[in-house]
């Protein structure tokens, strides 16, 4: 039985990947801030460690052990970016990394797969976005461009590396739990003049990403984790309206968004033509490979 290690493990996507592992007969061990976890009582073959890993501490002795490693541990970025909040962003990020690769044994650790953003590629306006381009110059890219220098020192170590960039991650819960409330009080619509991309990808893709990843032990590199065909922000606020039967006629003006939310409302504002085109010429098929599908088999359930 192969032994996984999840970072970040009780989060939105934590969760779903750890009970996909799970059910394919994986041991798995999750890590977070949380103190209990409910997969505790329902599984075997779940362990529990409530650890806040950006210290270091005995967690990672459960490093050592493992054949592959998940690593999602973050701090939430959907708040206001006081410079309080952009170091606990930076640091749960690079220094929980840091971390696990110190805590890495030669010979053991197979794989690790590490989350990053399509968030490094800051604002490139109409430009189609593949792994190949150089990162960006604002918070986040720095974020993301020193998270993936990180973990790619696992490579050092004799392990397999995936560095995993997140588009918008579409599912019952994450970032859609934030949107939706306004189209339902009728009150929805794009962000600023909605020209700007916005990489998405369904939650259920990205589960599967991870999987067809972690069982083809050849493939690592930078992965971008976005549906296939993108979309800009008015299509998707035009999706999103239809999925959940409401109208999309009420954008948010880009001076509105920057007064409330900062320099995270700026960071919303950018644009992101991004593609998947490493993980497509692995062989993996994607479920959704446009947004509307994916969006209203969400809201169908």
């Amino acid at each position: 039985m192969k032994k996984i290690l999840i970072t970040g493990a009780s989060g939105f996507i934590g969760k779903r990947l750890a009970g996909l592992f799970l059910s394919k007969g994986y041991h798995v061990t999750g890590m977070g801030t949380s103190q209990t976890h409910p997969f505790s009582m329902e599984f075997k073959g779940f362990e529990w460690i409530s650890s806040d890993t950006s210290v270091e501490g005995k967690w990672q002795d459960h490093v050592a052990g493992s054949d592959i490693i998940i690593n999602l541990a973050g701090r939430n970025i959907f708040r206001y970016w006081t410079k309080k909040t952009q170091k606990a962003i930076y640091d749960s990020r690079i220094l929980t990394t840091r971390h696990i690769i110190n805590a890495i044994e030669n010979g053991k650790t197979q794989k690790l797969l590490t989350a990053s953003a399509v968030g490094i590629y800051g604002d490139c306006k109409e430009d189609l976005l593949t792994e190949e381009r150089t990162p960006g110059k604002n918070f986040l890219a720095k974020v993301c461009t020193d998270w993936e220098k990180e973990g790619l020192r696992a490579r050092e170590k004799g392990v397999s590396v995936a560095v995993m960039r997140f588009g918008v991650v579409l599912g019952d819960g994450g970032a859609l739990s934030l949107m939706v409330p306004a189209f339902k009080l009728f009150s929805g619509g794009p962000l600023g003049d909605g020209r700007q991309w916005f990489p998405w990808i369904h939650v259920k893709d990205l589960e599967k990403a991870v999987e067809f990843i972690v069982e083809n032990e050849e493939l690592e590199g930078i992965f971008n984790f976005t549906g296939p065909t993108p979309v800009r922000q008015k299509q998707f606020a035009k999706a999103l309206g239809h999925a959940l039967n409401r109208p999309a006629f009420m954008p948010a003006p880009s001076f509105m968004i920057k007064a409330i939310m900062g320099e995270l409302g700026g960071s919303l504002l950018k644009s992101q033509r991004v593609i998947p085109k490493n993980l497509t010429e692995s062989g993996y098929s994607f479920f959704f490979s446009d947004v509307g599908s994916a969006l209203n088999e969400i809201f169908e359930k």
